[in-house]
């Protein structure tokens, strides 16, 4: 249960000096629905996205650990006000919330609000872009050498 709240929280994370902070909904039209990998300051690293609905679903990895471990969290996990974004955990006592700053169009650095150590960066990936160069560099053709000899 510990390991699928990191997911919750590291799909949130982080702190960047040339970074642009995002408020609660503009995060959250820059994340919903993207596919993210991320890589945590403590190590731990995945795939997720996260839905409008501020469901969870994603994988997770532990430092040190050669499992990877699939996650889900049910829809209202995370919480959008005018004001912050946090994420409702069964089992915490508090509901963290989080600093959302983008790095890039395709990149963002999240951390939880107050302990900018405690970030988790996030690069958007494309799996249709991915698959549409696989198939691509499939199609190429194959180069061999063909040594032609003159007949007898």
């Amino acid at each position: 249960m510990v390991r699928i709240a990191v997911l919750g929280l590291a799909m949130l994370a982080a702190t960047a000096a040339s970074a642009q902070e995002l408020a609660p909904e503009q995060a959250r039209a820059f994340i919903a629905g993207k596919l993210f990998a991320y890589n945590c300051f403590d190590g731990t690293r995945g795939v997720g996205r996260i839905f409008a609905d501020g469901s969870i679903i994603g994988t997770i990895q532990a430092p040190g650990s050669n499992s990877l471990r699939f996650a889900h969290l049910p829809p209202g996990t995370i919480r959008v006000t005018h004001t912050s974004m946090c994420a409702h955990l069964a089992g915490l006592p508090i509901d963290p919330c989080f600093k959302v700053q983008k790095i890039d169009y395709y990149s963002f650095r999240g951390s939880i609000s107050g302990l900018s150590f405690a970030y988790c960066d996030f690069r958007q990936r494309n799996p249709r872009a991915a698959l549409a160069a696989r198939r691509e560099s499939a199609r190429e053709p194959a180069t061999a050498l063909v040594e032609v000899r003159p007949g007898p």
